[in-house]
């Protein structure tokens, strides 16, 4: 009897295991290419003061910003924006705001994923460097899209129930 016990807990085990490999091959099949937004992007020549007035008018929270070829250069998020204008030690007048490049506003290099990569991978990837949303490229490298954090949210739970 104890030996039959064992086999039917082993069984559990092994059935237990399976499922938990096809999960997990599950959540691998999730690209990003398949859940991602269209990006919010703008030229890297253009000002803070066009940057502002673009992400207040169509409420944006962050922008990438693209060179003349459409390969992104950087991230601006709001929450930046507000910092920077908040130092005392910065002139808030507009013709300063118009004198800064949008290039010099980015806080951290580009980091992106391509059109392929798993959905769990760009989180990880937003999880380690500290990233509400990352950049997709195609295989040329121009920005066709990003991944949020609310994104994995809305996605990646139904694999844990």
């Amino acid at each position: 009897m104890g030996a039959m016990m064992s086999m039917l807990r082993g069984g559990k085990k092994k059935t237990g295991m399976r499922r938990i490999s096809e999960i997990a091959e599950d959540v691998r099949r999730v690209k990003v290419r398949d859940v991602m937004l269209r990006p919010h992007f703008l030229n890297q020549d253009v000002s803070m003061d066009k940057i502002m007035r673009t992400m207040t008018q169509k409420d944006w929270d962050h922008t990438f910003l693209v060179d003349d070829l459409g390969l992104p250069t950087g991230r601006v998020h709001a929450v930046d924006l507000l910092k920077l204008i908040n130092r005392k030690r910065i002139n808030r007048d507009l013709a300063w705001m118009q004198a800064v490049p949008a290039i010099e506003l980015v806080t951290q290099p580009p980091l992106s994923v391509r059109l392929n990569t798993p959905l769990i991978k760009a989180a990880a990837l937003m999880l380690t460097h500290d990233l509400n949303q990352i950049s997709v490229i195609d295989d040329e490298g121009c920005l066709v899209g990003y991944i949020s954090q609310a994104i994995v949210a809305r996605h990646l739970p139904r694999f844990l129930l």
